[in-house]
């Protein structure tokens, strides 16, 4: 009753048991030469519309005390006086987030570095998640004049 047939498929799968997690294991292995790899990642730069007339939306100021700031795209912008402009952007409930801005000037262009976070008191404070519509305006240091205004984010 001793099956030579039957022991050599019990034998066959028991070896394809015990080698599947040798495969997997080569299967999720990666190339890596161990060589520094280059940073593909960079800064986005965009250009956000100009609207004219301006719709601005909730006014925000400047507030350098922001934590856990990261970066925040606009997407408009508009002008305000001949060295002031006012960027537009979306954000969490203002009694909870804030806004922070700077700028790198040169004769063609004007780039905005926006960046949003939570103000200190509003620190393990529960905030409601709404979209808020803001404008945040920017002073310059010499008038616009035709430079190109840029997002840095």
């Amino acid at each position: 009753m001793d099956s030579i047939p039957g022991r050599r498929r019990i034998t066959a799968a028991a070896i394809a048991l015990l080698a599947l997690p040798a495969l997997l294991v080569t299967a999720c292995g990666n190339s890596d030469n161990g060589g520094a790899q280059a940073n593909t990642t960079t800064a986005a730069v965009s250009t956000p519309t100009e609207q004219n007339p301006p719709q601005p939306g909730r006014m925000f100021t400047a507030n350098s005390t922001i934590t856990n700031p990261h970066p925040l795209p606009f997407d408009s912008w508009s002008r305000v006086a001949p060295d002031r402009i006012a960027v537009n952007f979306q954000i969490g409930s203002p009694e909870c987030y804030g806004v922070d801005a700077s700028t790198t000037e040169t004769d063609t262009t004007v780039t905005v570095a926006l960046k949003a976070g939570t103000l200190p008191e509003a620190a393990g404070r529960m905030c409601t998640m709404i979209a808020v519509f803001g404008t945040l305006e920017i002073p310059l240091k010499k008038p616009l004049d035709d430079r190109k205004v840029l997002s840095a984010n």
